[in-house]
């Protein structure tokens, strides 16, 4: 089965204009089919500020009221997706800008009510994704670059976790190729010591895992990211990686420099 990298890149790269520069110049040098997953960074909350939009979170996840949907539709799908592509294309990537409505590619269901209301929040189902119509793109060396929004089939679009959308992508495509879903963010990878950012775990098997959180050395921020690994890999994908954006190239070969879940 013929390689393929699922890259997802988060806020804080995002926010930087340096850094996210050259972030897409490695991914553009990437030969191989890849994906890119990005999430909105502080954008969003900037710009609602000066709409007159209140950012609420509960828990670290971003409440979407009729207001905030509009809002985040704009900024991601718009601004952010299209400047990502228009920086791709100045570097000879043929990239084209989707939401997960875009070719029908992440339909979604709106989060149910329980103790709170996300509001317009979607949750996906990697069994109903388009992944041919992904495919389209993929085989005519178009690299698709996916905002963190999918939609309900009747008209309503979804705010919808970029980590989700990644993990449940590369479980989507595993099936057609052989797929490393890579999490890219500011530290060097999963740290045995969160005071040391030089204290990298390069591999973490589920053994391993149960004895991290024994110990409870994994600090809060990177749980979800390793939840969402090991659901991957339970599902097909072959490995997922966590590693810092600035690793990209290396961590697209045999020899990485972050952390190898697998």
């Amino acid at each position: 089965m013929e390689q393929l990298f699922v890259i997802k890149i988060g806020g804080n790269v995002i926010d930087d204009e340096t850094s996210l520069q050259s972030f897409l110049k490695h991914f553009a040098e990437i030969k191989a089919p890849k994906i890119l997953i990005h999430g909105g960074g502080k954008i969003a909350t900037k710009i609602g500020d000066k709409l007159g939009i209140q950012s609420n979170y509960v828990n670290g996840r971003r409440i979407t009221d009729d207001a905030t949907i509009d809002l985040v539709t704009m900024v991601y799908g718009g601004l952010v997706n299209k400047k990502v592509v228009a920086k791709l294309q100045s570097m000879n990537c043929n990239a084209i800008g989707l939401t997960g409505a875009d070719a029908n590619i992440i339909p979604a269901t709106k989060r149910p009510v329980k103790e709170i209301d996300y509001g317009f929040v979607g949750d996906v189902d990697s069994s109903k994704l388009n992944v041919e119509n992904l495919e389209l793109f993929l085989k005519n060396n178009i690299t698709p670059i996916i905002a963190p929004l999918t939609h309900d089939g009747n008209g309503q679009m979804l705010n919808t976790n970029a980590d989700t959308i990644a993990s449940t992508l590369a479980v989507g495509l595993s099936k057609h190729y052989n797929v490393r879903l890579i999490y890219c963010f500011e530290k060097k990878g999963v740290l045995e010591n969160v005071e040391d950012d030089n204290s990298v775990i390069n591999l973490i098997t589920k053994d391993k895992y149960q004895q991290l959180l024994a110990e409870q050395k994994l600090f809060d921020g990177i749980l979800p990211k390793i939840d969402n690994a090991f659901a991957a890999i339970d599902n097909g994908v072959k490995e997922v990686l966590i590693g810092d954006a600035k690793d990209l190239l290396q961590n697209v070969t045999e020899t990485v420099k972050g952390t190898l879940i697998k």
